[in-house]
């Protein structure tokens, strides 16, 4: 070995130390052998975060309906509340106080009236989806929440006149097809239930294309998670009266449930961290990987909700909702192809 790539000893004070080592005195396999654990290491996290996603998106549904329906706690606006003083509670600790983003402030009050308007088709979104689920089983409330591309497109259209590509409108011909095809064969079908399920889809779609709108110039842009702390107090303020007056003395209710059985204030808290989580990792899925990973893992997550629900409600499935629900899937898949492919040509 070259004297220059020894390691070189000096003398101070009769001691002798270690003064500098070069890379190349370090044997070839230790350098690819670091490499891959911290490779190993960052893989082994983003699984972790994306089954966290996973188990956070499906519990909360499944938390939900076994509240709504099984337990018999029929206030969807009430919980929905409790849900959005978690996101609140919760998203000034992450962001005002632990900065896992850095913070944003409101910059004018045309900007807090934006995200006013948000917040209410987000609360919609919420409460439409939660008084669906006491209705009608997960599974078919995954296929009809499965629609919202189709939604997406209809109100881009109408708001912003943006017109896709003739292949993408094809691609939501199926998911149309099946959720009609899926509908003929629930066994639970409920009219209540399915119009709810289609405004919460319909709201759900809306808000992507009015925050698209409203918040895109650089001085209004705000970060999922700073944008998630001003919506969820003002979702708060117009859930709580909102709760009241539809649905009654429903904190007598808590107090009387509690008192009988003391674990429900558990489940109730436990469902409102699961509800904050959803959104944490959303954003750090997002984060460790990308937005189209994140659209892709969501068109998974409604099958595999759909399968778990079935195990553990027992809920009757046929084979024509099965076939549908597949078809809208496919749909879903095809049309996420067609703006992805449309997107590279323009």
């Amino acid at each position: 070995m070259d004297s220059h790539h020894q390691t070189t000893w000096v003398r101070r004070n009769s001691n002798p130390k270690l003064e500098s080592i070069s890379v190349l005195d370090i044997p070839s396999t230790v350098q690819p052998s670091a490499a891959s654990k911290h490779q190993s290491s960052a893989g082994f996290a983003t699984s972790l975060i994306i089954l966290s996603w996973y188990a956070s998106n499906i519990g909360v549904l499944l938390l939900n309906k076994y509240l709504l329906s099984y337990f018999g706690f029929r206030y969807p606006v009430f919980l929905t509340m409790l849900h959005m003083c978690s996101c609140s509670i919760s998203s000034f600790i992450a962001v005002g106080w632990l900065n896992i983003v850095p913070i944003q402030y409101i910059g004018s009050r045309s900007q807090l009236l934006k995200i006013v308007a948000l917040s209410s088709i987000f609360s919609l979104s919420v409460v439409s989806g939660n008084m669906s689920l006491r209705y009608l089983p997960v599974s078919f409330n995954q296929a009809i929440g499965a629609t919202t591309p189709f939604f997406t497109a209809i109100f881009a259209f109408l708001i912003t006149c943006k017109k896709e590509t003739g292949t993408v409108y094809m691609a939501l011909v199926p998911v149309v097809l099946g959720i009609a095809l899926a509908s003929n064969g629930e066994p639970l079908f409920n009219v209540v239930g399915f119009v709810a399920c289609l405004v919460s889809t319909a709201a759900r779609a809306l808000k992507s294309v009015v925050q698209g709108l409203l918040l895109t110039s650089e001085a209004e842009k705000l970060h999922s998670m700073n944008l998630l702390m001003y919506m969820a107090p003002i979702a708060v303020g117009l859930l709580l009266p909102a709760a009241l007056f539809i649905e009654g003395n429903v904190f007598g209710v808590i107090a009387s449930e509690a008192e009988k059985k003391p674990w429900f204030l558990l489940v109730l808290a436990a469902n409102m961290m699961i509800a904050y989580s959803v959104n944490l990792f959303n954003f750090l899925v997002t984060k460790h990987t990308s937005a189209l990973t994140l659209q892709v893992l969501g068109n998974a997550k409604a099958a595999v909700a759909a399968v778990i629900s079935v195990l553990i409600f027992r809920n009757p499935v046929t084979l024509t909702g099965l076939a549908g629900f597949t078809i809208t899937i496919l749909g879903v898949i095809l049309y996420s192809e067609a703006k992805k492919r449309s997107k590279a040509i323009f």
